[in-house]
């Protein structure tokens, strides 16, 4: 009798695990030649070949008011998994973020099943409580953050680092250190976020240091990131409209164009950050929220700093403007400074790379799903 193909399903709950998800499923296909991969996703999992019985974009809602709004299609989601976990069981479980939901799942899940967390909850910022139901529930997690890793020791929760995916993203530094600063002539990123709250706040803020900026140094140019379709009609209404568009050109798709042509570059608080610091590009890093949002978060989050790059190493190689810092003034002020140092801005940024190693953490991850299975069924 023949044995039916494995079958390994995944979860995930937002583009960016969507994003991610893609490449592991490659790595999957590549290591077990035949597997059959269903879950919740998006197009890039769709594309990557998994059958995705729940479209992600029901399930990918910001703020309170929009949880609310869309809580029964996260419950149907939440009961439709646990239909598939019974009727349609797989051989493994892969969890990528979506901490929320995919922890819920998790404890539903028949110990059989082996799990594997693939971009694991933020518990280094802030809600470290999670850390008892990863232990409880998950069999292995595999992290994409060197800092993390001491954290699930200490909690004697096995993990391994991976290594980061965005790695082979970027396998390569560009602008490479030692290129020729344009200190007359810079072009700037502006990148104010996926979000459309994120560039509400933030792309005024953007343009009107972009026009401080120029008055000092007529020659600029300045890139704005117009990220998804859904807020490039916006951004280009917003730009449109303010006295420094003749400055601006409005940039579609992901921020890789942006990264080869800018000098620097002024973004939201995000991984585009962390994508920028692998591509060697000095960023400042901004973000403004409510005044009640930002004390509540002083309070919950237990971290030196906000960008993923300043974590990494340890230390400030992206100026962070947060909050009343994150002014026009102050950014242009910032950028001014920035613009006659860009090369050794360039080169501190290279200890970003280091510390994440290699490439390779989709086939890594894949590798280690792969064992949970063997292992399960040899016992």
């Amino acid at each position: 009798m023949t044995r039916p193909p494995l079958h390994i399903m995944i979860l995930t709950g937002e583009p960016s695990g969507d994003f991610h998800a893609a490449p592991l499923i490659r790595a999957l296909r590549s290591l077990v030649p035949g597997v059959r991969i269903s879950g919740i996703g998006g197009p890039a999992m769709t594309e990557a070949g998994a059958d995705i019985f729940y479209p992600i974009d029901r399930l990918s809602a910001m703020g309170l008011v929009q949880v609310i709004r869309q809580f029964s299609s996260i419950r149907r989601a939440y009961d439709l998994v646990r239909h598939r976990l019974k009727n349609d069981r797989p051989d493994a479980v892969v969890l990528i973020d979506y901490p929320g939901f995919n922890l819920r799942v998790a404890e539903q899940i028949n110990r059989s099943i082996p799990v594997c967390y693939y971009i694991a909850p933020k518990v280094w910022a802030w809600n470290a409580s999670r850390l008892s139901k990863i232990k409880a529930y998950v069999d292995h997690v595999a992290l994409i953050l060197p800092f993390e890793l001491p954290i699930y020791k200490k909690k004697q929760i096995p993990a391994s680092y991976v290594g980061n995916p965005l790695m082979d993203e970027y396998p390569v530094t560009f602008p490479a250190p030692g290129k020729k600063e344009s200190r007359s002539a810079p072009v700037i990123g502006l990148l104010p976020g996926s979000r459309a709250s994120e560039v509400g706040k933030l792309l005024p803020v953007m343009l009107d240091a972009a026009a401080a900026i120029g008055e000092l140094l007529p020659r600029a140019r300045f890139l704005v990131s117009s990220g998804t379709a859904a807020h490039a009609e916006k951004i280009r209404q917003m730009v449109d409209g303010h006295p420094c568009r003749n400055r601006v050109t409005v940039v579609r798709g992901r921020p890789g164009t942006i990264f080869q042509k800018a000098d620097m570059a002024v973004a939201a608080s995000g991984t585009v950050t962390l994508e920028a610091a692998l591509c060697g590009l000095p960023t400042i890093i901004v973000y403004k929220v409510s005044p009640l949002t930002y004390r509540l978060g002083k309070r919950l989050v237990k971290v030196k700093y906000v960008g993923l790059a300043n974590l990494i190493v340890g230390r400030e190689v992206m100026p962070e403007l947060l909050q009343s810092e994150a002014s026009p003034g102050q950014i242009s002020r910032t950028a001014m400074a920035m613009v006659h140092s860009l090369d050794r801005h360039r080169r501190n940024l290279l200890e970003v790379r280091r510390r994440l190693g290699t490439p390779g953490a989709p086939a890594r991850t894949a590798k280690i799903v792969y064992s949970l299975i063997r292992s399960r069924a040899d016992q």
